[in-house]
C-alpha cells in the first residue's frame, strides 16, 4: 500500500524525495583583499597560453602519377556525393568547376559549368563566371559563344552586355561591339545603356554615329534628362544652333512635363552662356507663365539672380515682385478661404499696377465664397468686394465697373439671413457722387426695405435732410418707427426734426407716442429728452406733470433728485414785462424763490416718505436722497433750513456678514449699514418692554 504522503503525479515519491538539494553556499570568512590581485587581462592570457593546438590534417605530396589519379578521383567523388546531396547550391558547382580549371581539364570544368547551367540557367553569376574562365584561358570563340547565349536567354541583365561588349572591344573588335550594342538596343535598355552606346562611338570619335543614337535614345526615352544631354552634347561638339534646335524641340514636346522646371533652366542657361539675354529673359517669362506656381520654385531663384546680374532696374523689381507672387500663388492655393492672403497679393499687384492682373487676382479672390451662410464667416470677406469697388472707381477710373461690382456684391449677400449696411450706403454714396441721386435713393430704399438696419436708416434720413427734403425725412422716420418701435433714438431724433422746424405740438405728440409705448430700449433717455423738450419751452406745469407721470412708472432716485433739482430752479420769468419799482421786483423773486424751495421739499419729503414706508430696503438711496437734499438746502442761503434735513440723517454703522458660497460659509465681510432715528426709537421702546416684562415676572415669583 503507498504511504500517505506519496503523490501519485510524481511516480509515488514524496516531496521531500523529489526536492533538488542545492549545494549550500560557502562562507567567506576573510574578506579582506589578497596581496595579489589577478586581472581579467591575466586570465584570457593564461586561458590562451594552456589551450591546445588545432589538429590539422598532414599534407600531401604528389609524386607521380597514379597518386594524381588517385587524389583526381577521390576530390571528384567528393564534389559529386556533394552535388547529388545540394544539387541547387550554386556554390558547389562553382567550386567544382573552378577546381576542374586548376586541374587544367577544360573539357571536365565546361561539363561541369554546362551541367550547372542545366540546373539554373537564370542564376546570370554562372554566366559571368563560365566566360570568365574561357577569357581566363584565352579560348575566345568558347567565350563568345557563352556571351552570345547568356544575352539570348538573359537580355535584360545589363552587366552581360556590358562584358560582351567590354571584351570585343579589348579584342579590337570594333564592329562586332557596335553589332553586340545594336542587338542590345532592340531591346530597349534604360538610359545607362543606351549613354554606354554613346560614349563607345565617342570614343572612337563618330560624331554622327553618336548623334543618330541620341535620335533614337529621344524616342525611347522622351524624358527632360535626355533631351538636355543631347543639347549638352551639340553644345560640347561646338554645335550652337543644333543645340539651340534641341531645346527648342524639347519645349515643345515636354512644356507640361512634371520636370520642365530643369529643362527652361538648362535652355536659359544656355542661352546665357551664349550671350544671348534677351532670349533667356524671354524663356524664363515664358517658363513663369506656364509652369504651375507649385513648381518653379528653382525657376524664381534663377530668374531672380538672372536679372540682378543683366538686367535693370524695373527688370530686378519685376523678378522680386515674381518671387513674391510666387509666395502668395501657394498660400491661396493651400487655403483659398485665406482671405489675409488675398489681401497680401492684391496689394502686391496694387504696387505693380497692372490693371489686367489686378482685377485677375480680385475675381479669383472673390470667387472663394464662404461655405456657410453665417455672419461671421462674410466679415473678412465682405472686405474683398469693397476693396475691388474702392479700385474701380479711384485707381482704374471705370465707374460702370465699379457699378457691376456693388450690384454683384448685393446680389451674392444672402439678406433673408444677414446683410452688411456699409455695403448698401457706400454703393449709394457712389451714386451720389456720381450725381445720380435717384439711382442712390434706388438703393437705399431697396436696403430699407430687404435689410432694413438702423445705419441705413440715419444715413439715409441724414442725406435727404442735406437736401432739405422734410416730407421724405419724415416718412423715413415713419418707416423707422414702424420697423422699430421701440428704438427711443428715433423717437428723439424725429422729435429734434419737428422741433427744429417749429413744430411744437408735433414733437410733443410725437413724445406722447413715444413714451404710450409697450416696450422702449432706453425709455430713461427718452423722458429726459420728453422733460428738457418741455423746460426748454418753458412749459414748467407740463414739465411737472411729466415727472409726476413718471413717478407713477418708476420711483427710482435719480427721478426723485432731477424733479426735486427742477422745482427748485422753476422760476417763472413774470417780472419781465412789468413797470414795478426795483424793490417790489426783488421782492416778487424772493418770494417766487420762496415757493421754488418749498416745493423742493416737498418733492423730497414724498421722496422720503416713500423709501421710509414702501422701500425700507433701500436704506443706502434714502441715505443718499437725505444728502442730495443737505447740499440742495446749503445752496439755497438763507433760504435753505439745515437743521430740517440733519434730524433726519442716519447713523453710519460698520456691521460684519457672513458670506456664503456653493460650498458653504466662506469667512465674513464687512458691510456700512445705516441707522435711521426713527429706528433708534423703535429699539429703545423695545428695551423698556423687556425690562417691564421681566420685573413682572420677578413680581409674580416673589407672590408665588
Amino acid at each position: 500500500m503507498a504511504d500517505k504522503d506519496s503523490d501519485p503525479t510524481l511516480g509515488y515519491l514524496t516531496k521531500k524525495e523529489t526536492e533538488v538539494k542545492l549545494p549550500r553556499p560557502t562562507r567567506v570568512k576573510n574578506k579582506t583583499p589578497a596581496p595579489i590581485q589577478i586581472t581579467a587581462e591575466q586570465i584570457l592570457r593564461e586561458a590562451r597560453e594552456r589551450q591546445e593546438s588545432e589538429i590539422r590534417p598532414p599534407k600531401q605530396k604528389i609524386t607521380d602519377s597514379t597518386e594524381l589519379a588517385d587524389y583526381r578521383l577521390r576530390k571528384r567523388k567528393e564534389f559529386e556525393d556533394l552535388i547529388r546531396r545540394v544539387r541547387w547550391n550554386i556554390g558547389v558547382w562553382v567550386k567544382y568547376a573552378q577546381w576542374e580549371e586548376s586541374q587544367k581539364d577544360f573539357k571536365r570544368a565546361r561539363s561541369v559549368w554546362e551541367r550547372a547551367l542545366e540546373v539554373d540557367y537564370r542564376n546570370h553569376t554562372l554566366w559571368l563566371k563560365y566566360a570568365e574562365m574561357e577569357m581566363k584561358n584565352k579560348f575566345i570563340n568558347h567565350a563568345r559563344n557563352i556571351w552570345d547565349r547568356a544575352v539570348s536567354l538573359l537580355p535584360r541583365i545589363d552587366q552581360l552586355w556590358y562584358k560582351y561588349i567590354h571584351m570585343e572591344e579589348m579584342l579590337g573588335n570594333v564592329a562586332g561591339a557596335r553589332q553586340i550594342f545594336e542587338r542590345w538596343m532592340q531591346w530597349e535598355p534604360d538610359q545607362q545603356g543606351w549613354l554606354s552606346y554613346i560614349k563607345f562611338e565617342l570614343r572612337y570619335n563618330e560624331i554622327d554615329r553618336a548623334r543618330a543614337i541620341y535620335e533614337r535614345f529621344l524616342q525611347c526615352h522622351p524624358k527632360v534628362g535626355a533631351w538636355i544631354r543631347y543639347a549638352k552634347f551639340e553644345m560640347k561638339n561646338g554645335e550652337v544652333a543644333r543645340a539651340r534646335n534641341c531645346y527648342e524641340r524639347a519645349v515643345d514636346k515636354l512644356a507640361d512635363d512634371e520636370e520642365a522646371e530643369q529643362l527652361f533652366v538648362a535652355f536659359a542657361e544656355f542661352e546665357e552662356r551664349c550671350k544671348e539675354t534677351e532670349r533667356a529673359r524671354c524663356i524664363y517669362k515664358f517658363s513663369l507663365d506656364h509652369i504651375p506656381k507649385g513648381r518653379a520654385e528653382e525657376l524664381y531663384k534663377k530668374f531672380v539672380a538672372f536679372e540682378k546680374q543683366y538686367g535693370d532696374k524695373e527688370g530686378i523689381e519685376d523678378a522680386i515682385v515674381g518671387k513674391r507672387r510666387f509666395q502668395y500663388e501657394d498660400e491661396v492655393r493651400k487655403n483659398p478661404l485665406n482671405y489675409d492672403s488675398w489681401f497680401d497679393y492684391i496689394r502686391l499687384e496694387e504696387s505693380v499696377g497692372n490693371k489686367e492682373r489686378t482685377r485677375e487676382v480680385y475675381e479669383r479672390a472673390i470667387a472663394n465664397v464662404p461655405p456657410a451662410e453665417e455672419k461671421r464667416y462674410w466679415q473678412r470677406y465682405i472686405y474683398l468686394w469693397i476693396n475691388y469697388a474702392l479700385y474701380e472707381e479711384l485707381d482704374a477710373q471705370d465707374m460702370d465697373r465699379t457699378r457691376d461690382v456693388y450690384r454683384e456684391c448685393l446680389n451674392l449677400i444672402p439678406h433673408g439671413k444677414f446683410s452688411f449696411a456699409k455695403i448698401w450706403l457706400m454703393a449709394a454714396q457712389f451714386e451720389i457722387r456720381q450725381l445720380n441721386l435717384k439711382g442712390a435713393r434706388q438703393i437705399l430704399g431697396n436696403a430699407i426695405g430687404r435689410a432694413p438696419k438702423d445705419k441705413i436708416f440715419k444715413k439715409y434720413i441724414e442725406i435727404e435732410l442735406q437736401l432739405g427734403n422734410i416730407d421724405r425725412c419724415r416718412k423715413l422716420y415713419e418707416k423707422y418707427l414702424e420697423w422699430s418701435p421701440e428704438n427711443c433714438y428715433a423717437w428723439t431724433k424725429y422729435a429734434e426734426l419737428e422741433r427744429s422746424l417749429s413744430e411744437t405740438e408735433r414733437a410733443r405728440s410725437i413724445f406722447e407716442l413715444a413714451i404710450a409705448q409697450p416696450a422702449l430700449d432706453m425709455p430713461e433717455l427718452l423722458w429726459k429728452a420728453y422733460i428738457d423738450f418741455e423746460i426748454v419751452e418753458g412749459e414748467f406745469e407740463r414739465t411737472r406733470a411729466l415727472y409726476l407721470r413718471l413717478l407713477d412708472r418708476t420711483k427710482h432716485l435719480k427721478v426723485w433728485i432731477s424733479f426735486a433739482k427742477f422745482e427748485a430752479s422753476a422760476m417763472e420769468d413774470d417780472t419781465g414785462s412789468s413797470d414795478l419799482p426795483d424793490d417790489e421786483v426783488q421782492e416778487l423773486l424772493y418770494e417766487t424763490k420762496k415757493l421754488c424751495v418749498q416745493r423742493a421739499r416737498s418733492v423730497f419729503e414724498r421722496a422720503i416718505g416713500y423709501f421710509r414706508t414702501s422701500a425700507p430696503e433701500l436704506k443706502e438711496e434714502r441715505a443718499m436722497l437725505l444728502e442730495e437734499w443737505l447740499n440742495m438746502e446749503r445752496g439755497f442761503g438763507n433760504l435753505g433750513d439745515i437743521g430740517l434735513v440733519q434730524a433726519k440723517m442716519p447713523k453710519k454703522l460698520k456691521k460684519r456678514r457672513q458670506l456664503m458660497t456653493e460650498d458653504g460659509p466662506a469667512g465674513f465681510e464687512e458691510y456700512i449699514d445705516y441707522l435711521f432715528p426713527e429706528e433708534t426709537q423703535t429699539t429703545n421702546l423695545k428695551i423698556l418692554e423687556a425690562a417691564y416684562k421681566w420685573k413682572k415676572q420677578r413680581v409674580a415669583a416673589d407672590e408665588d
